[in-house]
């Protein structure tokens, strides 16, 4: 299985678009930047579409038109910009990969598409596009996919986490969120099954501390986190850990990142970055 991370930064991405601080000076004099996040498994399923897609679509060299599905963590416009998929076919696209798109996650994300694309999405383009509603702790299956929604920690309406499964390979998405609720460790222990191979791990703090109300975590909720899924068997030393999402707040210097990597044995994320489990 084939993860790309396409984009690693946080709403704001860094340098944050409209920020004069030291550090997104000095990440926009160095050239080291962090587009909003999306992930792309197997080139087929893309974890959130984010206003940059376009970008990563041109930087990472894929083939969007060949995506068949998409996951959207929640209805943040950072996470998911509808708009864009009214270019998906028409004049805008010819000789696509895959002519059908299914796009799922919870209601409120449904009405944003709707909401987005009415101006301007052609009948012949949205007649091709399937919206499903996911709700946490349903399981869902579409193609060789199997999916099993967890809730989020955060201030949209049901935002999601995600349980992929796919070919015997498992991978916990756990962004945007803070601290887990406990009913998702409960869920994932009904579940079962083999520790996951990768979990990809919110770290817009980085080395900063969350409050008990965060919408996001740091390194060390992602390493209670991670203990946590240790207790009910999910996580082991073959399970790779990334930490991506990461905002221009929390400063995250290429110094930080080594470190935070030799610490806790995590894999820091960056643009681009390719993993194969």
């Amino acid at each position: 299985m084939k993860i790309q991370y396409l984009g690693t930064g946080a709403a704001e991405g860094i340098p944050a678009m409209f920020c004069n601080c030291a550090f997104c000076k000095e990440a926009k004099e160095k050239g080291a930047f962090r587009s909003r996040t999306q992930i792309l498994i197997d080139g087929e399923l893309s974890v959130d579409f984010p206003p940059d897609a376009y970008y990563h679509s041109l930087q990472s060299g894929a083939d969007f038109s060949a995506i068949r599905y998409v996951l959207v963590t929640h209805a943040h416009q950072d996470h998911f910009f509808a708009n864009d998929f009214i270019l998906r076919g028409y004049k805008f696209a010819a000789e696509m990969k895959e002519q059908e798109l299914s796009v799922f996650g919870s209601e409120e994300v449904c009405e944003v598409f709707c909401e987005s694309t009415r101006r301007e999405m052609r009948p012949e383009v949205g007649g091709h596009i399937h919206l499903y509603v996911l709700s946490a702790f349903e399981e869902a299956r579409f193609g060789d996919w199997r999916v099993y929604p967890l809730k989020a920690k955060h201030s949209s309406r049901e935002p999601l986490l995600f349980l992929l499964e796919k070919g015997g390979k498992r991978i916990l998405h756990l962004h945007d969120t803070g601290i887990l609720p406990e009913e998702d460790y409960e869920y994932l222990a009904r579940i079962g099954g083999a520790p996951v191979d990768l979990v990809t791990l919110d770290c817009t703090f980085l080395y900063g501390r969350a409050d008990g109300n965060a919408r996001h975590m740091g390194l060390y909720e992602d390493m209670q986190t991670v203990r946590r899924l240790e207790e009910i068997g999910l996580s082991d030393g073959h399970t790779k850990k990334v930490i991506t999402h990461f905002s221009h707040n929390a400063q995250p210097t290429e110094e930080k990142l080594r470190r935070a990597e030799e610490e806790f044995g995590v894999i820091a994320a960056y643009d681009g970055m390719t993993l194969t489990i």
